[in-house]
């Protein structure tokens, strides 16, 4: 497979039809990390969130909650994000550990080659440490785009509720390619957690889970940057041979 992959969505012969649309909208959201800055109403990020809250969870606990960000308060926080970032490299952290302390194959090389592909899609030498936080940094700016979202999740509910919260979120990334627009899920505001808390409000029982990124690319029908696993490779099949 091809680093930069073009998404094919082959014919379902099953129904006879050559795309389906939701097909469509799943093979075309990716991580945007380059928003034009067009502005996005309220009533559209109101329209993705109200059908983002179907997911399902179990026994409809739906254990999420989203706080919404936009113009001055959005700036603001950025404001007091990047400079924790740039002052307090070390002092903040997440209160859940998103990745493992160590990665088996195949995961390792999967996470090299990321490392590979997204800098160096940027020109950014692996051992430019400076260029490599600059483009972290952006993260807190929320690359441009004008809406962001902070997620937060009650810390007193299970693993299970996690589960729900990654389909609520997915929810939230297609519904907004639904409309046009592009999104970034981004673990790197779980770290900044002491600083959200008082600017948003968050009572003490959430968890800052991640942050998103929502509104308009840069760039329209952008090749896929990162490569996706075979079928072969996560997908064992039983019983179809009967």
């Amino acid at each position: 497979m091809s680093a930069c992959e073009e998404v094919v969505i082959e014919p379902d012969a099953t129904r006879g039809v050559a795309h389906n649309p939701i097909d469509e909208v799943i093979a075309s959201r990716l991580s945007c990390r380059e928003f034009s800055g067009s502005p996005v109403a309220r009533a559209t990020i109101e329209q993705i969130l109200r059908v983002a809250r179907f997911a399902p969870s179990g026994a409809n606990i739906q254990p999420w909650h989203v706080y919404v960000l936009a113009g001055t308060a959005k700036a603001e926080v950025s404001a007091a994000l990047l400079h924790a970032f740039e002052t307090e490299p070390s002092e903040h952290v997440s209160e859940y550990q998103y990745y493992a302390s160590e990665f088996p194959e195949p995961y390792l090389g999967r996470r090299q080659e990321f490392g590979r592909l997204f800098y160096g899609s940027l020109g950014i030498a692996q051992s430019d440490a400076a260029a490599r936080s600059r483009q972290t940094a952006k993260n807190f700016g929320f690359f441009g785009a004008p809406v962001g979202l902070i997620i937060t999740i009650d810390r007193r509910l299970a693993m299970g509720s996690w589960l729900d919260l990654g389909m609520f979120i997915q929810n939230v990334m297609l519904a907004a390619v639904g409309r046009g627009l592009q999104s970034c899920p981004q673990e790197t505001f779980a770290k900044y957690h002491r600083i959200l808390r008082p600017a948003l409000s968050i009572p003490a029982e959430q968890m800052v889970a991640c942050g998103i990124s929502v509104g308009h690319p840069r760039e329209r029908g952008r090749a896929r940057l990162m490569p996706r696993a075979d079928l072969e490779a996560f997908v064992s099949f039983k019983g179809f041979e009967d």
